[in-house]
């Protein structure tokens, strides 16, 4: 899914905790087709403050900061196999 300078890239307030795999997920829209970004609990930990308990706060009060790096990850195309972005320590 190549994107360029006018590639529309929206975060709709889609969010989710999947609890298996320790992985938060908010969704992108870039134009008009769904991107899922996952970012993991440890990430989240190391990066934002997040607790086991309540993952979901440290997304929820850093959001800005992921779908800014989300967006980075999507303009510069770096899309897992799924089509999914995968936020990396080395990407914050």
């Amino acid at each position: 899914m190549p994107t360029s300078d006018k590639t529309l890239i929206v975060f709709p307030m889609l969010e989710s905790w999947n609890s298996t795999t320790k992985m938060a997920t908010i969704a992108a829209s870039v134009d008009k087709k769904r991107v899922l970004c996952r970012i993991s609990l440890d990430i989240l930990m190391d990066n934002f403050g997040a607790t086991e308990e309540v993952p979901m706060r440290s997304v929820a009060e850093y959001r800005h900061n992921i779908q800014d790096v989300a967006k980075q990850l999507i303009e510069s195309e770096r899309y897992e196999e799924d089509g999914s972005i995968l936020i990396r320590a080395c990407d914050l």
